[in-house]
């Protein structure tokens, strides 16, 4: 159901290589249907959008009301059992205090010579949201995505979220109202993209997108960097678990399984040098896999894009990790904090045998959008900084541009650009 992979043995990098490559390729005929979306949505504004919504979501935005206002949210509180309000209330507060260190200021500085230098960072002036909806509905990605923008002073958040057959998530509505939400547009799919990125005759047009969705949505995303900011190229949630001897088999077992339910492409990867335990923990695998509601699913996602990789040493198994660069990085092992400088590659890390990813999609207060595909490697969580820009200050006084002036022209006339030269010369060279 899994498949077992040994660092002693030849190609072993390449077989790992193979499974993580067959979550990142985009069937032609996906980017072929998103690019004709794309398209028909740019043209054709609303009519298109509210065709594709018609077609693929089962929902007419022209006979019913395409927007769920404030209101409509706050009546969905009384719908909503007491003990989840109150989780998503108390999570809300955790992400708040969390992100709030995230702030970042202007600053300014004054050098002798009179030149002024610095930084201002400013909020992005709209942003579009994608939320996941219908039955499918996840409460905690709208308060992951639209609190840390809120901190950081976006005047126009604008969140989609797609109503398959008309069918409204409370919880969702309720995490919406949580979080400040004015206004939810019932649009999803590569169609909500587009419309957030050109804008229609009902959807604002924003300058970044940012959340979730299924390949359609991800690969609009890709396509449309450029025209609008994106937070980053989201694929199927991944796990890898670091785990010696002494840790225990259901909760390793319990940590996959979590990731291997979201999707049949997700990639759940264990990391040990410790054949019992790699032997243990398959067949745990393989006894609580038919036990869950999403069986079916889990155990594609395993078979498919799983692994379990038995290393020389605990060394070894750093070493698989941040070749990996995972979303998520569990550190089953004693003293886990110690080990810590070893990551290098990672979206989150959790230390220690509790701290289960799941409490981190939640309520820990860290962001759950994290860099998929291995792209820890060179991206972050989203956070407050996703949603600012940040302008350079400068100004020189004239004390300033004579000491500094006849540096830049012989960098300017080194790189033959005789303008650049003369542009500067004209502020300290005498007529």
């Amino acid at each position: 159901m899994i498949e077992i992979i040994e660092t002693i043995e030849g190609a072993w990098q390449e077989r790992l290589r193979a499974i993580l490559e067959r979550s990142r390729t985009v069937p032609p005929e996906v980017d072929r249907t998103v690019r004709e979306i794309i398209l028909a949505v740019k043209d054709g504004g609303d009519k298109a959008l509210y065709d594709y919504t018609r077609t693929l979501d089962g929902f007419d935005p022209a006979t019913e009301n395409m927007a769920i206002s404030r209101d409509e949210m706050e009546e969905a509180l009384s719908r909503v059992d007491d003990d989840i309000l109150a989780a998503l209330r108390h999570a809300a507060s955790r992400i708040e205090t969390f992100h709030l260190h995230q702030r970042e200021d202007s600053w300014i500085t004054t050098e002798k010579n009179g030149a002024i230098l610095g930084q201002k960072v400013t909020p992005i002036e709209s942003v579009g949201i994608y939320i996941p909806g219908g039955r499918n509905a996840f409460p905690s990605t709208v308060l992951m995505n639209v609190l840390p923008a809120r901190i950081a002073g976006v005047e126009n958040i604008v969140v989609v979220s797609p109503t398959p057959k008309g069918i409204v998530n409370d919880t969702l509505l309720a995490a919406a109202h949580i979080a400040g939400v004015e206004r939810i547009y019932r649009f999803g799919g590569a169609q909500a993209v587009a419309a957030l990125a050109y804008g229609t005759q009902s959807v604002p047009r924003v300058d970044k997108v940012v959340g979730p969705g299924n390949i359609y949505v991800a690969h609009a995303k890709r396509i449309l960097q450029g025209i609008i900011g994106i937070d980053s190229f989201a694929g199927p949630s991944e796990i890898l678990v670091i785990a010696e001897g002494h840790a225990d088999v259901h909760m390793v077992a319990a940590d996959l399984l979590s990731q291997a339910e979201h999707d049949s492409m997700a990639s759940s990867i264990l990391v040990t040098p410790d054949k019992a335990l790699a032997r243990a923990v398959i067949g745990q695998l393989a006894a609580e896999v038919e036990r869950l509601p999403r069986s079916a699913v889990a155990a594609q996602s395993l078979h498919d894009h799983g692994a379990c990789i038995i290393t020389r040493d605990m060394d070894e198994a750093f070493d698989v990790a941040n070749m990996v660069a995972p979303e998520h990085l569990e550190l089953m092992i004693p003293d886990a904090y110690e080990y810590l400088g070893k990551v290098r590659n990672a979206g989150a890390i959790f230390l220690g045998y509790f701290s289960p990813e799941a409490i981190g999609d939640y309520i820990a207060g860290p962001n759950h959008t994290l860099p998929t595909g291995s792209t820890s490697r060179f991206s972050s969580p989203l956070g407050v900084y996703d949603f600012v820009k940040r302008s350079s200050i400068i100004g020189l006084s004239e004390k300033a541009v004579e000491e500094l002036g006849p540096m830049a022209v012989k960098i300017a006339r080194a790189e033959n650009l005789e303008a650049h030269a003369r542009s500067v010369e004209t502020r300290f060279t005498k007529p």
